[in-house]
Parts: structure tokens; C-alpha cells; sequence
């Protein structure tokens, strides 16, 4: 239930990054709910593979329903990964913003006498 109010935040976290540089919403909406699931799917992976190996018994004992400490890890780490991939992108957006040539062509032709 968590990790559903965890892809809301993320999905409207990343559409309004996308409309304060006049980008298409929802993709960048989806991109986040990409690298929610992707992130939680990874340390799902590795922490198997991990209890797997130290204890394969354990495997056969596991409920995936219940809320554990492992969980919680997942959704932190799912929640950095999506804040980290925010950043990337608003810093590659203001970058671009700085390089558009439209502030220096508006520019042409406005010569003061």
C-alpha cells in the first residue's frame, strides 16, 4: 500500500518537473514509475539471490505480504533512486535552458540608437 502512495508522489514529483521546463508530462511520469519498479524489482533480485545463497532454506518460509525491514530498505532505496534521477535531469534541463540560442535571437535587431 505504501509503495502505491510511493509512485503517486513520484509520477506528479516528475510531471511537474517536465512542466517547469515544457516537457511532455507524462512521460516523464512514467519514467519515474519506470525507476520505482525498476529499482524495487533490482534489490528484490539481489536480496533473493543474496538469501538464496547464505540460506536456501529460508526461501521456501518467506511471505511476501508481510512488512518487514527489508522492505523498508527497498522503498528507501527506491525513493533515493528516483530523488538521484530527479536531479540528473533537472540540472540537464537548466543546463539546456542556458544554451538555447532563443534568448540571443530575440536579441537581434533591438539595437538601441
Amino acid at each position: 500500500m505504501l509503495g502505491i502512495f510511493i509512485l503517486i508522489a513520484a509520477y506528479r514529483y516528475y510531471a511537474r518537473l517536465a512542466e517547469r521546463f515544457s516537457r511532455t508530462k507524462w512521460h516523464y511520469g512514467l519514467l519515474a514509475i519506470g525507476v520505482y519498479l525498476g529499482t524495487q524489482l533490482l534489490f528484490g533480485v539481489a536480496y533473493g539471490i543474496y538469501q538464496g545463497i547464505t540460506d536456501a532454506a529460508s526461501l521456501e518460509d518467506s511471505s511476501f505480504m508481510a512488512f518487514s525491514g527489508i522492505n523498508f530498505i527497498g522503498w528507501l532505496l527506491s525513493i533515493a533512486a528516483v530523488y538521484g534521477i530527479y536531479k540528473f535531469l533537472e540540472n540537464k534541463f537548466m543546463k539546456e535552458n542556458l544554451h538555447k540560442p532563443s534568448l540571443e535571437i530575440e536579441e537581434i535587431g533591438n539595437k538601441e540608437l
